[in-house]
């Protein structure tokens, strides 16, 4: 598949912490270590995966991004405006995206901890290009597709928190195969996520949240593929290791 002729990203190069502007780095979110440590972060122009420990500061950080490109931080695009609970963090205001020449056509955050939020949100403002079945009336796992499948669309920016989530390991694949059509039409994907199915997607950018700040990774490098590795190839002595204790 050639591509699109139209495509125009990527659309964030980099994002830069203002440090200066910072009141302490001993408060949350700054605390964190990756957060603490932050200066410039460069961005793949296709994808970047944030990975980590849970805790570790990815998602803050990806909400963050999410705010500072002006989208709702319970997820959804520049339209929503709800807000069920105030529980993001300030540090988007602290935060500078370095964009591209050109602007996304289109813009999403996803989190799969508010999507119902996002799935209400949709209904009510009777909005369309969701595909023909409510949110409300699919599984987790087939209405985030849906999202993916009907209001993802080319020239587009796309923040997800964890797809992963209620997806079964083939809809992840189907997931895969979908961002890979979009990417060919010139979207951007930052994706926080524990999935090794998914952060395999190829030449991606895999930035590891840890206390030693963010690293960038090879993906057999990650523990996330080692882990999996080792339990899949005997899965009899991991568990035999696990339950001994």
């Amino acid at each position: 598949m050639k591509k699109n002729r139209d495509a125009r990203g990527p659309f964030v190069h980099e994002l830069i912490l203002n440090r200066d502007r910072v009141s302490s780095f001993d408060t949350y979110p700054y605390s964190l270590p990756p957060i603490r440590s932050l200066s410039r972060l460069k961005l793949h122009p296709q994808v970047t995966f944030f990975i980590g420990e849970n805790g570790s500061g990815k998602s803050t950080l990806l909400e963050a991004v999410a705010v500072a490109a002006k989208l709702n931080a319970e997820g959804g695009s520049q339209n929503f405006n709800f807000a069920t609970r105030a529980s993001h963090s300030d540090l988007s205001e602290y935060l500078t995206l370095v964009r591209g020449a050109s602007r996304p056509s289109d813009s999403f955050f996803l989190r799969a901890e508010s999507f119902f939020n996002v799935a209400t949100a949709v209904e009510g403002y009777a909005v369309s290009g969701y595909g023909e079945r409510s949110l409300h009336e699919q599984s987790h796992g087939e209405s985030f597709m849906a999202l993916a499948l009907h209001r993802f669309r080319q020239g587009g920016l796309y923040i997800l928190d964890e797809p992963e989530a209620a997806l079964s390991p083939q809809r992840q694949l189907a997931l895969i195969s979908r961002m890979h059509q979009l990417i060919l039409q010139g979207c951007q994907f930052i994706i926080a996520t524990h999935s090794p199915i998914l952060m395999a997607y190829p030449n991606a950018s895999i930035l590891e949240f840890s206390a030693n700040g963010i690293q960038p990774m090879e993906y057999r490098n990650t523990e996330h593929y080692q882990v999996t590795k080792t339990f899949l190839d005997d899965p009899e002595r991991m568990l035999a290791l696990l339950m001994s204790s």
